[in-house]
């Protein structure tokens, strides 16, 4: 049995689908930060069978819009002194700016630069979501 020590101050993401913890550890950038980070791979789950799970041994700003997009049924628990001071449970954002892209050609944001890149959602069961301009649909796991 692996034994992770406990974290004193700091943020647990847990119930990561499986096999994504990889991905999310690199889109936060934890592998540059001066934190101590333990990873969990391929964890036993009630909820999922199995699951990946992020600890971070301090605090950092976290966009819990993102992570949500990534994989609505992650957990973020903020540990303060030991004890979990706030569980937030994530869910799919209503509207995202900047994170998909229109793969359009014809869309707007093809040819006008500067414009953002606004989705909304359209359907929470099977995450798709809607251009604002062109209404081009993409999936939230279209993100990676």
């Amino acid at each position: 049995m692996l034994i992770i020590e406990k974290i004193r101050n700091g943020i647990v993401i847990d119930h990561i689908k499986a096999g994504q913890g990889l991905r999310i550890f690199e889109w936060l950038g934890l592998h540059k930060l001066p934190y101590t980070t333990a990873f969990v791979l391929n964890a036993p789950s009630e909820r999922r069978g199995k699951k990946d799970i992020i600890k971070i041994y301090d605090t950092i700003a976290l966009d819990c819009t993102i992570l949500g997009l990534i994989d609505p049924h992650i957990t973020v628990n903020i540990i303060e002194n030991e004890d979990i001071k706030e569980k937030i449970a994530l869910h799919l954002p209503d509207r995202v700016v900047n994170v998909l892209r229109c793969k359009n050609p014809r869309c707007i944001t093809s040819t006008e630069q500067y414009i953002p890149h606004i989705f909304h959602l359209e359907n929470e069961i099977t995450g798709i979501y809607r251009c604002e301009y062109c209404e081009e649909a993409r999936n939230n796991e279209d993100f990676w």
